[in-house]
């Protein structure tokens, strides 16, 4: 007893130092109208004056609102950030609860949410910033609302369902050669995707097995200590975050298997704002090498790619610290040009 008292006592006291707000800045968390829904964002930044900068998380469905702020904040002295729960997942899933996800449904939603934060924040355009899922939605917003963004930056960018997976599924076969156990996990999904939530979690762990998982390199924060401290989390917000895990994921397995083709960015190479990419060369989860291959052929005011050597699809957390030495030097481009 006295040892859940202690913690209990420490982790109020971890919540109060996070959840100050900088001064000067801003460190807001709200739930917003978006198409017909309630979904959550936290606004954290050392100066309002900064770029917005909005995150878009993966999976699709896969929240980080749990840890996040732990690497995300790294970027709020050149940046507001806006970190984002998206429909039907994380802190978004009890006010947003959805049967169905569709392609016109997540770009209604990114078109309301970025004009929620033009009015809110008096801003004129915004940086659109995601992650795996994240990179392929955002690069669909700047490219149908360009009017809308001063920079598109993508890491761990995701162009194509179909040839990603047939990517992977080759590279898993060579991988596997003479490995029973493995040839054993390739058989329980094929080129044309992980079509369950079995076959996908046989997929994640082909790539483990390997040495391409996605989280190799573990975090270079503590995890433990994060989701202690978290400043937007109730002990209630963690066990709906456990409890409803699989329930939030369902409709966006079917979501990922179907629709989201629509938004494949092959043969979309026109940006009208600046494009950037955050690649590991390592990345199997969301293809390297399908990534560089459509760098070279987007056309944009600007492009960049920053490549992060021996960095698989978790660079954004196993290597936050230089990620966002990276984040750095776009705010800065951005700022000089």
């Amino acid at each position: 007893m006295t040892i859940i008292f202690i913690l209990f006592v420490v982790r109020l006291i971890g919540r109060a130092v996070n959840g100050r707000t900088p001064d000067g800045g801003i460190n807001e968390s709200m739930l917003v109208d978006i198409n017909g829904t309630k979904q959550w964002i936290n606004i954290y930044g050392h100066d309002k004056d900064n770029p917005v900068l909005l995150y878009l998380h993966g999976g699709p469905g896969s929240a980080t609102s749990h840890l996040d702020y732990a690497f995300t904040r790294k970027w709020s002295d050149v940046y507001t950030v806006v970190t984002w729960d998206q429909r039907n997942c994380g802190k978004s899933y009890d006010t947003s609860k959805t049967d169905t996800i569709t392609a016109d449904i997540m770009m209604q939603d990114g078109k309301e949410m970025t004009e929620y934060l033009l009015d809110y924040m008096n801003k004129d355009k915004i940086t659109l910033m995601g992650h795996s899922w994240g990179s392929l939605f955002g690069a669909n917003l700047a490219l149908e609302y360009p009017e809308y963004y001063d920079v598109f930056i993508g890491t761990g960018q995701f162009i194509d369902y179909t040839e990603n997976e047939q990517r992977l599924y080759e590279a898993a076969q060579n991988w596997s050669e003479g490995d029973e156990e493995g040839k054993e996990l390739l058989a329980k999904w094929s080129p044309n995707g992980a079509d369950t939530v079995d076959a996908l979690m046989a997929r994640n762990e082909i790539m483990d097995r390997y040495g391409y998982g996605m989280m190799k390199d573990g975090t270079d924060y503590n995890i433990y200590t994060t989701i202690l401290f978290n400043p937007n989390y109730t002990i209630k917000d963690f066990i709906g975050y456990v409890k409803n895990g699989e329930k939030s994921f369902e409709p966006y397995m079917v979501f990922f298997t179907g629709d989201m083709s629509k938004l494949s960015l092959l043969g979309r190479y026109d940006y009208q704002v600046p494009f950037y990419n955050i690649n590991g060369d390592m990345d199997y989860q969301t293809n390297y090498w399908l990534a560089c291959e459509y760098f070279e052929q987007v056309s944009a005011p600007r492009k960049e790619m920053f490549v992060m050597e021996e960095a698989t699809h978790g660079l954004l957390e196993s290597r936050s610290e230089e990620f966002s030495e990276i984040l750095h030097k776009i705010a800065e481009i951005q700022k000089n040009s």
